[in-house]
């Protein structure tokens, strides 16, 4: 009973907590909107004066970055093409080599037909061998074998004819193809140039837009676009206690079905025991008292299951970690791999805060966590295409939120990842080295 009472205890102060956290959290958030809100104010003139040169630059960054996707692709299509005309060059060689041999078999063919005639003292006397005949009937064979010579010869010299013709037209085919296959070549190499030059243009204007605002690198975002983040994660983390509360209250659910059912069983054995023992009692009465029946023991709970709050989003290797670079504040960590498709998932269940495109972090995904009492938020930026998912959606541990990219201020493909110990805050006060919760 004192058990039940203690744990019914701290279940409402994990409740009140909880609320507590959640209005605390909330009411800092709404703090941080006004905050924005004068601050918005007072720098609206200076950010009009460079508003439009960022907009321009940043319309330049989306358009270079559509036309290096598009390079990319017409590079794999030459590359498939430059294969096929490889192939095909290839085949006709082959076509080539079967012709050649077909026509030196041919001509030692009409070498040995040539030299047998010309022992024989020049072409067949057609009139000797018909006069020749026997009878009408030996006159008719000789006349129908005749006509098969003739026939025969005629079908050999025209094959010899075509095969030779067919032997310079694949030729001809061939230094075409390779014409076609130098010139492909040629355009496969103007087309790296091409990207070389296009991301070499990606980043001047990276530069140059570093330029216009110090902190651009380090995804210091606009006042506008940091107020929306601020209302949607405040829907968000109301999202989230929810679930996390529907989730608690399943979990808790279980529990007590499995301890009803254990406790059930136990009652089951230890009944089932009582009888036996009463049965063995009563067939052996008189014989002497025995011993009181030993109860069966309770039956041992199942281990509960290992899980990791957070797990590595992407994979690859950390090419950047958290903390202070010469550019200034690092707020999380660069993950990278080769590859024009690497996955990037959720790192744990919460509830999509908001899922745009910024004009500092790109494709980016923000998510919202409540584990065990604490909450977090989750950053993935520079992914290569519009997110997978969508503002608002619940998502479970290790969903999938898009592939690596270099969109937004990036210098090459890479998953920018932050995460953070609380709400996410323009200045990221809350953000912590993820690494030590990953491992």
């Amino acid at each position: 009973m004192k058990r039940k009472l203690v744990m019914a205890t701290l279940s409402l102060s994990l409740v009140f907590s909880t609320y507590t956290v959640s209005a605390e959290t909330l009411s800092s958030i709404k703090e941080k909107k006004e905050k924005n809100r004068s601050e918005q104010t007072e720098k609206q003139g200076e950010l009009k004066k460079n508003q439009n040169q960022q907009d321009h630059t940043l319309d330049q960054i989306q358009k270079l970055e559509s036309s290096i996707d598009k390079t990319l692709k017409d590079i794999g299509n030459k590359k498939e093409s430059i294969q096929e005309t490889k192939a095909s060059i290839e085949k006709l060689k082959k076509e080539i080599d079967v012709l050649k041999k077909r026509i030196k078999e041919r001509d030692a063919l009409l070498k040995e037909r040539v030299t047998s005639m010309y022992e024989s003292g020049g072409a067949v006397n057609y009139l000797d061998v018909v006069l020749g005949s026997k009878d009408f009937g030996d006159f008719l064979d000789r006349v129908f074998a005749l006509n098969v010579i003739a026939e025969q010869d005629k079908a050999i010299l025209e094959e010899h004819k075509q095969d030779k013709e067919s032997v310079e037209k694949k030729k001809g085919q061939v230094e075409s193809e390779l014409l076609s296959l130098n010139s492909d070549l040629t355009e496969l190499e103007g087309l790296n140039q091409k990207l070389t030059d296009q991301k070499k243009q990606k980043n001047a204007l990276l530069a140059q837009l570093e330029t216009e605002e110090d902190h651009l690198h380090d995804h210091i975002m606009q006042l506008d676009e940091t107020n929306e983040l601020l209302s949607a994660q405040e829907a968000a983390i109301k999202a989230e206690i929810e679930r996390a509360k529907r989730e608690e209250a399943e979990r808790k659910k279980r529990e007590a079905e499995a301890r009803a059912a254990a406790a059930a069983a136990a009652e089951k054995a230890r009944e089932e025991a009582a009888a036996r023992e009463k049965n063995k009692s009563n067939s052996g009465s008189g014989s002497g008292s025995s011993p009181a029946p030993t109860p069966p023991p309770a039956p041992t709970p199942a281990p509960a299951p290992v899980s990791r709050d957070f797990i590595m989003p992407s994979q690859g290797f950390i090419t950047s970690g958290f903390g202070n670079r010469s550019a200034g504040m690092h707020y999380g960590m660069d993950i990278a791999q080769g590859g024009s498709t690497v996955p990037i998932v959720a790192a744990a269940s919460g509830t999509v805060t908001r899922a745009y495109y910024s004009s500092s972090y790109g494709n980016v995904v923000y998510i919202t966590h409540y584990i065990n009492g604490q909450l977090y938020t989750t950053l993935y930026a520079h992914m290569r295409s519009t997110p997978a998912v969508s503002q608002g959606q619940s998502v479970s541990q290790g969903t999938f939120l898009g592939y690596q990219g270099n969109t937004g201020a990036s210098r090459g493909q890479h998953l920018h990842f932050e995460l953070h110990k609380g709400p996410w805050n323009g200045s990221k006060s809350n953000a912590v080295d993820p690494r030590p919760y990953l491992q």
